[in-house]
């Protein structure tokens, strides 16, 4: 059998509620600053929950007026994430039939959607926005960023709820090994804080209705946990395999070293209570990477704070890991809030940054963790890591797991340090 070549990162771009760029997300990460805040829109009345975790960057003004125009919120923040990691790989050269996008969403341009109903019903059918179509198409994301770097290999979107931007990831892994393209920019983006959403994910109480301080909300793995926090971005990241990556003389961030997956075939939104599903997802990920289980040194668990699902992913980490309680982990969502089919890709880049930075995100929100979780979640301050193999955990509605695995460059080629902005 033949050696699978390596497949490395060269590039990272973000827009979250912590900030415009991969830079101010990670300054934030290690500060434990938090995005979530409270609803000040017009109709934030009409909904029966408080808090959201908002992007605060001005899109428009850094996409121009007529361009944003014929973009929904995801698309726009998707367009700049991936011009942000196109940048950060140095705008590698490669044949546009050997260059491909893989980048999910949840639910696409669904803003635009009920925005045009609305407009349908109370103006009629000649008020609706030529640009329809493209804005609220799941694939509209993915199309924009194909036209706008010229990728010509494949764009695929997958949509897999919330793990849509970690399957994205897992997907450009095989693009690339498979041969079908030297460089893929992969990610995921979701702009859903809309009344509509809001009400329907309250209604399956899957939403945090806390009343304290907003940076309070999100508090996964704790005993008093109540739900997630909402929130919207995009995370892109520009995969290279490690031959094109030498060749250009491009230094690595991190390798991606293995994806994984399985589904629950449980409950379309409840997980498997034993978390039998997370576990085979990361067991797979280990035979990926072609890694034992004492290989792992971190978890970025997916960690929404929702009662049923933190349990279930602490159950399976003690059943992967027979090392679990030492290892740390992080649980991100408490400062970001749950970006849903951004939150994977998102959650990578920490990863990948964390990995490059031996320096593991601690969570503010941890008061009292949950006597059911018994793992070594981070908090009080970030941790410094060991190097070795970190895993990013990230599972959808419709039970949908996907584990992605990251290690450091050094052994396999040129590594990187953390540029000068973060």
């Amino acid at each position: 059998m033949a050696v699978q070549e390596s497949v490395v990162v060269t590039g990272v771009g973000a827009l979250s509620p912590l900030g415009g760029d991969a830079g101010a997300l990670w300054d934030a990460l290690m500060a434990g600053r938090s995005g979530v805040r409270r609803l000040d829109a017009g109709w934030a009345g009409q909904v029966p929950v408080s808090l959201a975790a908002p992007v605060t960057a001005d899109l428009t003004d850094r996409l121009g007026r007529v361009r944003a125009r014929s973009l929904d919120r995801v698309q726009q923040m998707a367009l700049l994430a991936a011009g942000e990691a196109w940048s950060d790989a140095g705008a590698p050269l490669v044949p546009p039939e050997r260059f491909a996008v893989v980048f999910g969403s949840g639910v696409g341009g669904v803003i635009t959607l009920l925005n045009q109903h609305d407009v349908l019903r109370e103006s009629g059918s000649r008020h609706i926005s030529p640009h329809s179509i493209t804005m609220f198409m799941p694939n509209g994301a993915a199309t924009a960023i194909s036209l706008a770097l010229g990728a010509r290999a494949a764009v695929h979107t997958p949509v897999s709820a919330c793990a849509s931007g970690a399957e994205s990831i897992a997907l450009g892994l095989d693009v690339i090994r498979t041969g079908r393209a030297d460089v893929v920019v992969c990610g995921g983006a979701e702009a859903a804080i809309h009344p509509l959403p809001l009400a329907a994910f309250d209604a399956i109480r899957a939403l945090s209705r806390y009343s304290g301080a907003p940076e309070d909300a999100s508090r996964p793995f704790d005993r008093d946990r109540d739900g997630f926090v909402l929130g919207e971005g995009a995370g892109a990241l520009v995969l290279e395999s490690a031959s094109h990556a030498a060749a250009r003389g491009c230094p690595a961030y991190a390798e991606l070293a293995g994806a994984g997956y399985s589904a629950d075939a449980y409950h379309a939104v409840r997980p498997e209570p034993g978390g039998d599903g997370a576990a085979r997802a990361m067991r797979a990920v280990l035979h990926d990477a072609g890694e034992d289980p004492a290989a792992v040194v971190h978890v970025n668990a997916h960690a929404t704070a929702t009662p049923l699902g933190d349990r279930a992913e602490a159950a399976a980490l003690r059943a992967v890991l027979p090392a679990a309680g030492r290892v740390p982990v992080s649980a991100t969502k408490s400062m970001t809030g749950h970006l849903l089919g951004a939150a994977g890709a998102v959650e990578a880049i920490v990863t990948v940054l964390s990995t490059c930075a031996g320096r593991a995100p601690a969570s503010p929100t941890l008061r009292r963790l949950d006597d059911d979780i018994d793992l070594d979640v981070v908090r009080d301050g970030p941790r410094t890591l060991r190097r070795g193999l970190a895993l990013s955990n990230s599972f959808g509605f419709g039970g949908h797991n996907v584990a992605l695995a990251f290690r450091p460059a050094g052994p396999r080629g040129p590594e990187r340090s953390l540029p000068n902005r973060y």
